[in-house]
């Protein structure tokens, strides 16, 4: 790049010298004429009609006419000295613009070798470093910025896939463990008491195990965005989910409010569904017995929750948004959920263009909002 940066600018400097010179040339020409130079010149008085100081005749050559080819002679010479001279001027002008050229393209790319060598340095263990380019505010330096934007976006999806990992691997791993030990402890020498309550034991865990699978699923489906899109009413979503869970919200003791006005999208009814599903079942399930649960559609387009409950640190809120987070605990311990729950909402909405938020509420609870586009 440095040697076509270089071969421009010279050719540019080149290019435009002998433009210059071309339009130099005619215009001298075309001002410079023979008549031009024989009214710069004052003819000797000739006394009489010989014409000569001393009024002798005139020698042949110096008779009438000898003027304009004097006159023609000198231009033509005025002409060439120009041509030459020009000429050279623009030669040695070329060859100064390609030395200044390359050093100004070394100076200019000094700086995006420096971006180049950190990209090259760089590795997915190793994404803290950044370039932090100074100097004015141009074009490279809004490249280095940018880049180190990029970094820093990868950097904390990085963090998030490896606590992703770590987590999922203790909950897997969790009811693994229960599962041996209940074969190993309970079925040693066991009693038909003994036998129903592994067997209990091991249908929990199975259907636990089977909710974290399929959360896992959904979140991993969420992420991956929307494949196709059909018309969805969000009105009809939370209807058929407050009815859904309207004995769930009867066994926690909490009264479910719904506004469910007609809102049209186009969406992933499936995912859409999941999404209203997690929202109110978290909002029952982390109440208090005498509690409250409204659900409401909103204008444009979106759907809010608010439940009362045990308050929540606003410093939390973010957290209950990761994966395998809860707002009593931080991963497992908990037979409620895996604790993918709003993480798997904050995926869906991703994955329709949506925006979610989430306040904590001066009595305790939480309010949540979700923003998704209409088309």
């Amino acid at each position: 790049m440095r040697v076509r940066l270089t071969a421009l600018y010279g050719g540019l400097v080149l290019v435009s010298g002998l433009v210059l010179l071309t339009v130099v040339y005619v215009l001298v020409r075309g001002t410079l004429t023979t008549q031009s130079i024989i009214d710069g010149v004052d003819e000797p008085d000739r006394p009489g009609s010989s014409g000569s100081p001393t009024g002798q005749p005139e020698p042949p050559d110096m008779q009438d006419g000898w003027l304009p080819g004097v006159a023609a002679s000198a231009r033509e010479a005025a002409l060439d000295n120009i041509l030459l001279s020009s000429t050279l001027a623009v030669a040695v002008l070329a060859a100064l613009s390609v030395a200044v050229g390359w050093w100004v393209a070394g100076r200019v790319l000094r700086r995006l070798h420096r971006v180049t060598a950190t990209a090259r340095d760089l590795s997915w263990q190793d994404l803290r470093r950044r370039i932090a380019m100074d100097g004015p505010r141009d074009e490279l330096k809004e490249l280095a910025d940018t880049f180190d934007e990029l970094l820093s976006r990868l950097d904390q999806a990085f963090d998030a896939q490896r606590r992703f990992a770590a987590n999922a691997a203790h909950e897997l791993r969790t009811p693994l463990a229960i599962e041996r030990t209940a074969i190993q402890v309970g079925l040693r020498d066991p009693t038909p008491d003994q036998l129903r309550e592994v067997r209990d034991q091991l249908l929990e865990t199975n259907r636990r195990s089977e909710r974290l699978i399929d959360g896992l699923i959904v979140l991993a489906r969420g992420d991956a965005g929307l494949a196709t899109r059909e018309p969805v009413d969000l009105a009809v979503v939370v209807d058929d989910v407050t009815e859904r869970f309207a004995a769930l919200a009867a066994e926690h003791e909490v009264t479910v409010a719904v506004d469910a006005r007609p809102v049209r999208l186009a969406g992933d009814s499936a995912l859409l569904d999941q999404l209203v599903s997690n929202l109110v079942q978290n909002a029952i399930r982390y109440n208090h017995p005498g509690g409250r649960v409204a659900v409401r559609t909103l204008t444009p387009v979106g759907v809010e929750v608010t439940n009362t409950g045990p308050r929540v640190p606003a410093g939390d809120v973010d957290r209950l948004f990761e994966p395998f987070q809860r707002g009593n605990a931080t991963r497992t311990g908990s037979n409620s959920g895996a604790g993918l729950g709003l993480s798997i909402v904050r995926a869906i909405a991703h994955a329709h263009a949506g925006v979610i938020t989430a306040t904590p509420n001066p009595a305790g609870g939480l309010t949540i909002h979700v923003i998704l586009p209409s088309s």
